[in-house]
């Protein structure tokens, strides 16, 4: 994936340690308390939700980038419930149709090439009744939103391809989803391009 990308992925964790600390980790917690069945974890990343998995669950992490998932193998000893690692991506995952249980999407739908694709592959594999969890920042409104829009070029390249600007919960319902906020919230500043952040569960129609 080249030497930006070994970088990105060697520095995320300091970079995102004080949000994790203060505000990230324990929603994680509550977002993935409840779970139970076959889960998978799209863009696993680094491996910060694998604490928070119950043991009520097994989970594949799908983490495409090989210098992302060689640090989350290494936090594989974290979890307390059985999990493995697949390489697969957002619009590919690795389970048969109506297979599992819930999808967990935390900090990734602003990185997936597309949405749309990625949303509808959530649908193949869940099961009916099946939930969509997720945990991101999305397009935010007015002068923010707009100020979002401007800084997208340099932010993508820098971030390894995260936008800020997409309408991820609109995208969801476009999908054929009913989504359920819990919650909406900042990290610092209300003006940063990565606020606001939301999260909640899903279900398709």
């Amino acid at each position: 994936m080249g030497l930006k990308s070994a970088f990105f992925a060697a520095r995320y964790d300091s970079a995102t340690r004080f949000a994790e600390s203060q505000v990230l980790g324990r929603r994680r917690a509550a977002l993935l308390s409840g779970l139970q069945g076959r889960v998978i974890d799209v863009g696993a990343g680094t491996g910060a939700n694998l604490p928070h998995f119950p043991p009520s669950c097994t989970v594949v992490a799908v983490e495409p980038d090989p210098d992302m998932r060689k640090r989350l193998e290494a936090k594989i000893g974290t979890a307390t419930t059985d999990v493995t690692i697949d390489d697969g991506e957002a619009d590919r995952l690795p389970a048969e149709d109506s297979s599992v249980d819930a999808v967990v999407y935390t900090l990734v739908l602003c990185t997936v090439p597309d949405q749309a694709s990625a949303l509808a592959e959530a649908r193949r594999v869940l099961k009916p009744g099946g939930k969509l969890l997720f945990l991101e920042h999305v397009r935010g409104f007015g002068v923010h939103a707009k100020v979002q829009d401007l800084v997208r070029p340099v932010w993508r390249f820098a971030a390894q391809g995260c936008n800020p600007n997409r309408d991820t919960v609109g995208a969801m319902a476009t999908a054929g989803f009913t989504v359920k906020l819990d919650e909406e919230f900042f990290i610092g500043p209300k003006w940063q391009p990565l606020n606001p952040l939301v999260m909640g569960t899903a279900t398709a129609k």
